[in-house]
């Protein structure tokens, strides 16, 4: 039923969490975790007065994906079925084109819960994927271990 299942890391707190969930579900039915992080092509400080450049906008988001991705593995047990995957984009997009692309039977996705002027401001990329998915989507509220 569930052979893939995508799991989304920004390299969050708490982001153990979400992966509990998809180890247990990819070992009730014999899935592959596949881990992604989007490095996040939007450069929300670049100005002409003042910010990062887009090459060192890109290159922090480059290593922070990286680590997301060794951060969320680490959490994931050696025994389970795990790929992962680095691309760029807009996260909410660049998901939903990966559950597309890829194939995947589900998403296992952390939610910070987010309201009023943070989730005005910052929005939900949970909220966005579980909205727009062909697939079903687990969200699991992240809390600070």
């Amino acid at each position: 039923m569930y052979d893939d299942i995508l799991l989304p890391t920004d390299g969050s707190d708490g982001i153990a969490q979400a992966a509990t969930h998809a180890q247990a579900l990819a070992e009730r039915f014999g899935a592959t975790v596949h881990v992604l992080s989007v490095v996040d092509t939007r450069n929300r400080f670049e100005s002409p007065t003042s910010g990062l450049s887009t090459e060192a906008w890109k290159e922090a988001e480059s290593e922070r994906a990286d680590h997301a991705i060794e951060t969320t593995v680490a959490a994931l047990p050696s025994a389970l079925s795990v790929e992962t995957a680095v691309v760029s984009g807009v996260p909410k997009t660049a998901i939903l084109d990966y559950v597309d692309d890829e194939g995947m039977d589900m998403v296992v996705m952390g939610t910070h819960g987010r309201t009023g002027l943070d989730h005005y401001l910052i929005g939900s990329v949970a909220e966005k994927v579980v909205r727009r998915s062909p697939v079903p989507v687990v969200t699991v509220r992240l809390t600070e271990n």
